[in-house]
């Protein structure tokens, strides 16, 4: 158990937080669930620089940390959909590519490959992760052109998405095959 492991796990426990307080209709709660959820996304781009830098990387952060991503991002867009804050459909496409690539993922991990993250994926996700801090501020502030910029980031998101997927699916194919 190293630094950047406890700051994935911190991560994990913000999403019930964020889950509780994302359904509360008041200014305090809507400001707390926009802290958690960017504490929760500081973690994420925290904790893989420290592990790479400080020569921490181990197994368990290595499962801990995508596994941490898809929940906070996953449930989160859940949320949003419940919300009628995103459209159902582009979060079928979100969980389509991530079962997509984690089972390909878990499948060249039985084969002792390992398929690094690729640049697509971490620009996929930051931009997911901001996408949804300025929908949640969007829900204090309700400026129209706050939403038409949300909406246009909704789309990237999901071009993004299929982009990363693809790049996946193309380096894992002899895996498929």
């Amino acid at each position: 158990m190293n630094f950047p492991t406890i700051l994935t796990i911190i991560r994990i426990i913000l999403v019930a937080p964020v889950m509780i307080l994302i359904f509360i209709d008041n200014l305090p709660a809507q400001i707390a669930v926009i802290t958690c959820f960017t504490l929760a996304s500081i973690t994420d781009k925290l904790d893989g620089h420290l592990a790479r830098k400080n020569k921490q990387v181990t197994d368990l952060g290595s499962f801990l940390d995508p596994l941490a991503d898809k929940m906070l991002i996953n449930l989160t867009f859940l949320a949003l959909v419940v919300l009628n804050l995103m459209p159902v459909w582009m979060f079928g496409v979100i969980l389509i590519r991530d079962f997509a690539v984690d089972g390909m993922r878990m499948m060249a991990a039985s084969k002792n490959t390992i398929i690094p993250a690729n640049i697509f994926g971490k620009v996929k996700t930051t931009v997911q992760m901001i996408t949804v801090i300025l929908i949640l501020l969007n829900r204090i502030l309700n400026l129209e052109p706050l939403a038409i910029i949300n909406a246009i980031l909704l789309y990237i998101v999901v071009i993004l998405t299929v982009l990363s997927g693809v790049v996946y699916l193309f380096k894992g194919r002899k895996l498929i095959k």
